[in-house]
């Protein structure tokens, strides 16, 4: 009876056994890896650190955790978080490097050229962003492509990293065009030198049809207007430079069979070398058509008299 009694005495009044570690859950909760981990939540070290929670946002997205499950996975591994701060979810963000919309834009843009042999201008719906892993290293790739050429529609599956879930964008890729264009101002009048001339590209449904899309016949012309740098220049805007000015006297060229007559006229109007223009003859005030031969000289065309 004694021995039972002090068995009993002993059981009673045993050390409790040994309690959880109580753990605090981290503020800003950030991980790097495809799992969060117990070592994630609550900065704890040991084996238990690696203990995967649960799966990880993807790179450069936010998460969420059931607190509930985390008290249960962490008593599992002798570890007590109290929660007394009543969290509701526990907010996980994945680390990621960030991959430039440049770079998706060129990605787009060269997949079209291999297929086309065309330059394109992308645009993305909205707005857009694309992460990789932190650690991970290359360059994004396309997983698929559909491009509409009549209305310019897009959709690509990209892929950030390798074996990276594909992120779908849309869009609208326009075929460009290589177009001569004016570095710098042009005054009306003021001819255009091959320093002046430089190459951008634009969208092929916005060149216009009388647009000038070879250089060498801009050089050396003069602008009939004032124009614009880093605009497309139409056939219209230009003219050959001013030889003779209106109001201008110039000697007067007639030429018959076995005769040439010259006599001195006054220009009605600008006129470049080879134009036909109309001159007013001062001997007989008639008004007669000739072409430009250069400064100061023009040779009637017309059936009109020099004399």
């Amino acid at each position: 009876m004694r021995f039972k009694a002090a068995l009993l005495a002993a059981t009673l009044f045993a050390a409790p056994a040994l309690a959880d570690e109580p753990v605090i859950l981290r503020d800003a909760i950030t991980v790097d890896g495809d799992m969060v981990t117990l070592g994630d939540l609550f900065g704890i070290e040991g084996d238990a650190a690696d203990t995967p929670i649960t799966r990880a946002p993807q790179p450069g997205q936010r998460g969420s955790i059931d607190p509930g499950y985390v008290q249960e996975m962490a008593a599992r591994h002798g570890y007590e978080w109290a929660n007394a701060s009543h969290v509701r979810r526990i907010a996980v963000t994945r680390e990621s490097r960030v991959i430039g919309m440049d770079l998706v834009t060129e990605l787009v843009a060269a997949e079209l050229y291999a297929r086309t042999g065309d330059e394109y201008e992308v645009q993305f719906s909205g707005t857009q962003s694309f992460h990789a892993p932190a650690g991970a290293t290359g360059l994004p790739d396309i997983a698929n492509l559909q491009h509409n050429t009549s209305s310019g529609l897009f959709t690509a599956e990209i892929v950030t990293h390798e074996g990276g879930r594909p992120v779908r964008v849309t869009g609208r890729a326009y075929a460009t065009a290589l177009v001569p264009v004016l570095t710098r101002h042009i005054s009306a009048g003021e001819v255009i030198e091959p320093a002046d001339i430089d190459w951008l590209p634009v969208r092929a449904d916005r060149i216009r049809a009388d647009a000038v899309m070879d250089a060498g016949a801009m050089e050396n012309m003069a602008a009939r207007r004032a124009l614009r740098p880093g605009e497309p220049v139409r056939g219209y805007d230009l003219q050959a430079p001013v030889v003779v000015e209106r109001g201008e006297i110039v000697a007067l060229v007639f030429t018959v069979p076995g005769m040439t007559l010259t006599a001195r006229a006054r220009a009605l109007e600008n006129a470049g070398a080879d134009e036909i223009a109309r001159f007013v003859n001062l001997q007989s005030n008639r008004t007669v058509e000739a072409m430009v031969e250069g400064p100061g000289r023009a040779r009637v065309v017309s059936g009109g008299t020099a004399s």
